[in-house]
């Protein structure tokens, strides 16, 4: 299997561990603060990431060199996990999906700047055809549904922490110096829970941890173990073998994957219509994992 494979099968896994906390996190976001619920998602993940770097490559010394790397690193990625709780809040799951299928443009943008990531026609071509079929899975294949969507400020919330995500991409990329992913994603959680915990000292010490329904630590354990420690190995492992826009355009299951979690947590099945939409993302997934004519791959690997 190829590097490219490799990476795609990763984020492939990566997306149906991420539709999970938007069904989980659409539960429990108004049951405790954001901040507090980020910073020990992150002190939970930093602690299972680094027990599983020690046993596999090691920490060596020389990781960490430039430590400001992991703060950006930990800064964007905290960013987008906080304010997707606090538009959440407020935002119905329905428009935070639709929101989230603009990362992939805004992660190609991000690509181009930091690293000149070239994004070629059909690549553009497979980006929107995924994008059309996830607002086809979010919208129920409902047009009045599409229509009576409204910008709120839960939207605008989440939208910025969707930026976060998209830069955090390409900056991987741009930050690595040769470290292993696992080693790398340990340095993010670790920085990333330093600054949740500045940020959210207040929410932590008010919350009565003993009194949070079962719920909440059913939620923060899947978002701790799987949400955020083996999606940020996934994302950083692809994003050392993809373009930013193709890592990014595994987004577009995310709906069809939250589709199987509502079904899995008694939620009703979906009309067959909507299955247009989810053979529109597949279909544009193909069109990423074909390679690029020679030229093409020639300019992207030189802009890299």
């Amino acid at each position: 299997m190829t590097p490219q494979a490799r990476g795609h099968l990763a984020m492939l896994a990566f997306s149906a561990l991420v539709a999970g906390s938007f069904s989980l996190g659409s539960m429990i976001a108004n049951e405790i603060a954001p901040a507090a619920l980020n910073a020990v998602r992150f002190a939970i993940a930093a602690v299972v990431i680094g027990v599983a770097a020690l046993a596999t490559t090691g920490l060596p010394r020389a990781a960490a060199q430039a430590p400001w790397r992991y703060l950006v690193l930990g800064g964007l990625f905290a960013t987008y996990f906080v304010l997707m709780f606090y538009g959440l809040q407020t935002a119905p799951p329905v428009s935070a999906a639709a929101v989230f299928t603009l990362t992939p443009v805004v992660s190609a943008l991000a690509g181009w700047v930091l690293l000149r990531q070239i994004t070629t026609p059909r690549m553009a071509l497979a980006l929107t055809i995924g994008a059309v079929g996830a607002l086809w899975v979010i919208f129920r294949a409902d047009w009045q549904v599409f229509r009576a969507f409204e910008i709120g400020r839960g939207e605008v919330i989440y939208f910025w922490g969707c930026v976060a995500h998209a830069i955090y991409t390409p900056m991987v990329r741009k930050l690595n110096r040769g470290e292993p992913a696992v080693v790398f994603t340990f340095g993010t959680l670790l920085a990333g829970c330093l600054l949740l915990t500045v940020f959210g000292w207040y929410d932590l010490r008010a919350t009565d941890w003993a009194a949070l329904p079962a719920i909440v630590w059913i939620g923060l354990l899947y978002i701790s173990f799987f949400a955020t420690a083996a999606s940020f190995v996934l994302v950083q492992f692809s994003s050392l073998r993809l373009p930013s826009a193709k890592v990014m355009a595994y987004t577009y299951l995310v709906p069809s994957w939250v589709i199987l979690w509502e079904i899995a947590l008694g939620k009703a099945v979906p009309t067959g219509l909507i299955l247009g939409g989810v053979v529109l993302t597949v279909i544009a997934l193909l069109m990423l994992l074909k390679e690029e004519a020679p030229r093409a791959v020639q300019m992207s690997t030189t802009a890299e």
